[in-house]
């Protein structure tokens, strides 16, 4: 029988362990990547194809099941259209696409990783879809920061505020259309997360939009004040 997956439950904290492990490993081997930029290049997409891979089969196993359902299984989420980005941007390092999976994709996923909208548990292949991609989002963003080089800019954090106000009428017009909830709109998540600490609904709208700045704006000064010129992958 699949068992349910329990918020702050000792699987649930390992995976948080789990994460912050490969954020540390990522950072103290920042530069020691002194590869051909053809190998550089093979391992991004790889990593790219894997996420998609992954992304794929869960959408099949939502079909396969009986659980596709166009009111809640459209990649409309925040962290499903960080995801798609994020794969975007490994394949072809554009950086264009950088600002939007640094700020959107490490604020959301980070808010996912530590309130899972998540009903089934280890070791069913929803949680692992569940934990990679959301890894996959944040790991993606800090590469391509401190390996790559990529800089994040407080221009980033006001052209990512932009493209999120402009996705929010599309959104509420197809949470209408299909009677869903795509990115909270209609309501807080019913398990319980940080959106229940900032008010009932309509207004925890419009509180999410002042934290979402106030947290892109803290990444923007973190990782800003971190960064050194010139660093970046040592490419042959």
């Amino acid at each position: 029988m699949e068992s349910a997956f329990e918020m702050f439950s000792a699987v649930h904290i390992t995976s948080m362990i789990t994460l912050c492990f490969l954020i540390l490993l990522l950072f103290y081997n920042r530069n020691r990547w002194t590869i051909q930029q053809q190998k550089v290049q093979f391992m991004e997409r790889f990593f790219a194809l894997t996420l998609f891979i992954m992304d794929g089969c869960y959408y099949i196993w939502l079909v396969q099941t009986g659980r596709w359902d166009w009111g809640n299984s459209l990649p409309l989420e925040l962290c499903s259209i960080s995801l798609i980005i994020t794969i975007v941007l490994l394949w072809t390092g554009k950086k264009k696409l950088y600002s939007f999976v640094f700020f959107a994709g490490i604020g959301g996923a980070i808010q996912a990783v530590a309130t899972p909208v998540l009903d089934l548990n280890f070791p069913h292949f929803r949680f692992f879809h569940f934990f990679y991609t959301h890894f996959g989002i944040i790991l993606t963003a800090l590469y391509f920061t401190w390996v790559r080089g990529y800089k994040p800019t407080f221009k980033g954090v006001i052209q990512t505020m932009i493209t999120l106000n402009v996705l929010l009428p599309f959104l509420f017009f197809i949470n209408f259309l299909v009677e869903g909830n795509y990115m909270f709109l209609q309501e807080k998540p019913r398990g319980g997360s940080l959106l229940d600490f900032l008010g009932p609904y309509p207004w925890y709208i419009l509180s999410l939009e002042l934290v979402a700045f106030i947290v892109f704006s803290c990444l923007w000064l973190l990782f800003k004040e971190r960064n050194k010129q010139g660093e970046g992958v040592n490419v042959k």
